[in-house]
């Protein structure tokens, strides 16, 4: 029998700790049967690394792991265990940028607004990097997660026991889902099926430019689906305009669900008309101030905050002040963190729909204020192509009470991921 081998993902934050834990307990017990791991750098700070070896030392270079294991994955013989990964938005890139210039790697900055080729050579680059990198290229389009009948059952039969417990359900809760009734993707989405082999581009029409071409030779094959669609900015911002404006006449907290680190080409621009609608008064105020800092909404109203430490004292603190007076007049917002005074609009890889909706349904539909407290929340999820799942379950919920983890059911995460989907 051949050596059996299995490869072993490095990646970042928490999972990273599990593996200083449990991976040598998973080479103690396969010592002695002919099987052997060996651990690959897919990490957020080794992705970059490995897309920008010009200018390191060689002990400071690592391989492009993740293309090779994108080979592998197309042969019989592989056997990966991929742990969660950063999916990175640009702040949480900056950041790893930063960190690794601070330990020696001599790696360009970020060029958000590129000024030339080379610049914007270097931010192809870093494409490359962000978003859901990793997905598209070891799942080759497709997911099968389950849960274990034995994890299930434990679940069922010691259903407080598995973390936070949840709480119950006001039935005279406010809380709901709120999303685009129209102008959003869904409503604007057309597919084609491909009758041939063939290559495509992007146009937009009626830029002041004339026609753009965003991009060229994108290579179809026959029969494959292609989807496309688009958000009218008009709509969206008159969407956050209202819900804002419900939410403070209401009296509960207003929050934004997205996934930004995923559609890295969408979200964090959506995510940036929230934020511009929302501190539309200090950003107006401060427009001279606000670009010659080079301040990006898209990054969270924490871009705002950090640029201005640059500034005199006195301006700075009226800025901030101004700010201040901003959470006075408009609807509260949910906190990531409110001891820190992180809100909902601070970055967008903070809250993710996929994993903060669900905290919403385990908390009684409830989100965390500036005063440390839980209280009743608008969600706002803009496009109706998933929000309308999450406000069946909110809806659900607020009619029938909690769910109960001892009777709860489960469906297993079958996904299809497209290889080559644009958003990616």
């Amino acid at each position: 029998m051949k050596t059996a081998h299995i490869i072993y993902t490095k990646i970042d934050e928490a999972p990273a700790l599990a593996t200083c834990s449990l991976l040598p307990i998973i080479d103690a017990f396969i010592k002695g049967t002919g099987i052997t791991i060996e651990t690959k750098d897919i990490s957020l700070a080794g992705r970059i690394i490995a897309n920008f070896p010009d200018n390191l030392l060689e002990d400071q270079k690592i391989p492009d792991h993740l293309a090779e294991l994108g080979e592998l994955t197309l042969k019989p013989e592989a056997n990966i265990i991929k742990l969660p990964n950063i999916s990175a938005s640009i702040p949480q890139l900056k950041a790893a940028i930063k960190e690794l210039q601070g330990q020696g790697y001599d790696i360009p900055d970020y060029p958000e607004e590129p000024h030339n080729d080379t610049e914007k050579a270097i931010k192809d680059r870093y494409a490359r990097v962000l978003g859901s990198a990793v997905n598209p290229v070891l799942r080759q389009g497709n997911s099968d997660r389950r849960a274990p009948v034995s994890v299930k059952e434990y679940a069922k039969k010691y259903p407080k026991s598995m973390g936070l417990p949840l709480r119950e359900w006001d039935p005279g809760s406010k809380s709901h889902v709120a999303h685009m009734t129209e102008g959003d993707f869904y409503g604007n989405e057309k597919a084609v099926v491909m009758e041939r082999d063939d290559k495509l581009k992007i146009e937009f029409y009626g830029s002041d430019d004339g026609n753009v071409v965003l991009k060229d030779g994108i290579e179809v094959l026959k029969d494959e689906i292609v989807d496309g669609t688009f958000m009218s900015v008009q709509a969206l911002r008159k969407f956050f305009d209202e819900e804002i404006k419900d939410a403070k006449e209401q009296g509960i907290l207003f929050s934004l669900h997205m996934k930004a680190t995923m559609m890295k080409v969408s979200d964090p621009v959506i995510f940036g008309h929230c934020v511009s609608i929302y501190y539309k008064d200090v950003l107006n105020k401060y427009e001279d101030i606000i670009n010659e800092l080079g301040v990006n909404v898209n990054n969270g109203i924490g871009d705002l905050y950090a640029k201005i430490q640059k500034l005199p004292e006195d301006k700075r603190k009226e800025i901030e002040n101004d700010i201040e007076a901003v959470y006075q007049q408009q609807a509260g917002l949910a906190m990531v963190d409110s001891s820190k005074g992180i809100t909902n609009l601070h970055v967008p890889s903070d809250i993710i729909v996929d994993a903060s909706m669900p905290v919403v349904v385990r908390d009684g539909g409830k989100m965390w204020g500036a005063d440390d407290q839980l209280h009743d929340t608008k969600a706002v999820i803009p496009d109706r192509s998933y929000a309308t799942m999450y406000r069946e379950i909110i809806e659900d919920c607020k009619a029938r009470g909690a769910f109960d983890r001892a009777t709860l059911g489960s469906v297993p995460n079958v996904g299809l991921m497209a290889q080559k989907a644009e958003e990616y």
